[in-house]
């Protein structure tokens, strides 16, 4: 039973009764219609419904109390509202009250990955990592700027004109940046990622064809012996959920803290304790970056440090972590070459401050990193692991890298799918002795150059 009751207005004299239904049945079931009287929903909800008494209420709650009293509100005022368009409409202003509006079917839609508000009526999302033009439209740039308002009041961060932008995460963990005009001249702007509650497993990466089941197994054994390994990737390429598939690998035994901004892994382990750094207050104080998380984590005694992404300063006390005992350690960064993630760490360590010369700097990425996996958006929009690379060592000023895996496209199939085999460029790595020792067995030709 909801906790409200409804008192239509303008009930008693019959002059609201059907005025609005008898626009609906005039025009018909139409789009603009429908959303006129989403509107006119919305706005008498808003007037009658006391917002005192849906805060606190549990999410379900809260809606069924929206959904009885819409019911209420068309039967008394649209009684020729019926059936599926009844039930449409009254989700669809429970979704205005509660939710984020005409997005909300499309966050709630699991195979829906991304979606991204470019204008009122350029709403667009992703599914199956292909980009897709929605039939959703918000009314206007208010429209837009009051699901932004819902979006980021809960957690104190204020988007205006004088601070047009701002990274916020849902109550689900996904994550959202809003940027607003006259930084973006055309129309506020929303981008979501959506949190994915359940992570892929490396068997879910091999049966999308992302690896295969023996560069999985090897993947495995260098978690095992303790590797540090970097995943790089593009936006959007699958870097944390082949960082999450990694950890899987991660034996329960070990003491494991995570640092990230915001919060996206989902380990499994019993003892993770997982940092997040958190933004500047509105008064500029408060703020907690990652590499504070960083330097703060070597006091706790982790077996493995794991940063969701380095992407600053933090990257030098990362290095030195994994210089430093804390070896096993994973990371992601942003790159599109597994040469260009040395160097985009090379380019975060310098803007420590410190004052070291460039070779010291690469001699310790060379030590510290053992292997860079590369992960790309195919043009099918499939995510594969394209290279896995060996951090050999220094020759001269230069951090010497040997593929030891490699996709090689072949083509395009005639439905559009990308076709390449992963393959083995035949050299053995330098640690492959490493898996020995620790009594970790891997087939004797996994190296050589045949397809795997």
């Amino acid at each position: 039973m909801s906790q409200f009751s409804w008192q239509a207005k303008g009930s008693g004299d019959g002059s609201s009764e059907g005025s609005t239904d008898k626009k609906y049945q005039r025009r018909g079931q139409s789009a603009d219609a429908v959303d006129e009287l989403k509107i006119t929903l919305h706005q008498r909800l808003i007037e009658e419904l006391d917002p005192t008494k849906l805060q606190g209420l549990e999410p379900e709650r809260a809606r069924e109390a929206v959904v009885v009293a819409a019911r209420a509100l068309i039967s008394q005022e649209m009684p020729g509202i019926v059936g599926s368009v009844r039930d449409a409409l009254v989700a669809a202003v429970a979704d205005e009250v509660l939710g984020l509006g005409p997005i909300e079917g499309l966050i709630n839609e699991a195979a829906v990955s991304e979606v991204m508000v470019n204008a009122p009526d350029e709403v667009f999302y992703e599914k199956e990592g292909r980009l897709y033009l929605s039939s959703v439209r918000f009314r206007d740039e208010a429209h837009i700027m009051r699901i932004i308002e819902r979006i980021v009041a809960p957690l104190g961060r204020r988007v205006d004109e004088s601070s047009p932008m701002v990274d916020a995460r849902l109550p689900d963990g996904s994550r959202v940046n809003v940027i607003l005009p006259p930084v973006a001249p055309k129309s506020p702007t929303i981008t979501i990622r959506k949190f994915q509650a359940d992570k892929m497993t490396i068997e879910d990466l091999i049966q999308l064809n992302s690896m295969t089941r023996e560069v999985a197994e090897f993947l495995r054994a260098c978690v095992l012996v303790r590797l540090n390994i970097i995943v790089s990737g593009g936006t959007g390429t699958g870097k944390t959920t082949m960082l999450n598939a990694l950890s899987s690998f991660i034996p329960d035994t070990e003491r494991i803290v995570t640092i990230e901004d915001p919060t996206e892994l989902r380990l499994q382990q019993g003892h993770v304790v997982s940092l997040e750094a958190r933004p500047a207050s509105l008064e500029g104080r408060g703020e907690v970056t990652q590499r504070e998380l960083v330097r703060n984590s070597l006091r706790m005694r982790p077996d493995r440090i794991i940063v969701g992404e380095v992407r600053g300063p933090e990257a030098f006390d990362m290095m030195q972590a994994m210089n430093t005992g804390h070896e096993g350690s994973l990371g992601t960064v942003h790159a599109n070459t597994p040469r260009d993630a040395l160097a985009r760490i090379e380019n975060m360590i310098l803007m420590a401050g410190l004052d070291l010369p460039m070779r010291a700097i690469r001699e310790q990425i060379a030590s510290a990193i053992h292997m860079v996996i590369q992960i790309a958006r195919m043009a099918d929009g499939t995510r594969r692991v394209t290279k896995v690379s060996e951090i050999s060592g220094m020759e001269g000023e230069v951090v010497t890298m040997q593929d030891l895996f490699s996709f090689e496209q072949a083509g395009v199939d005639s439905d559009g799918r990308v076709v390449g085999e992963f393959r083995p460029t035949g050299i053995r790595p330098n640690f492959a002795t490493k898996f020995d020792i620790a009594g970790v067995h891997l087939p004797t030709d996994l190296f050589s150059k045949v397809a795997v």
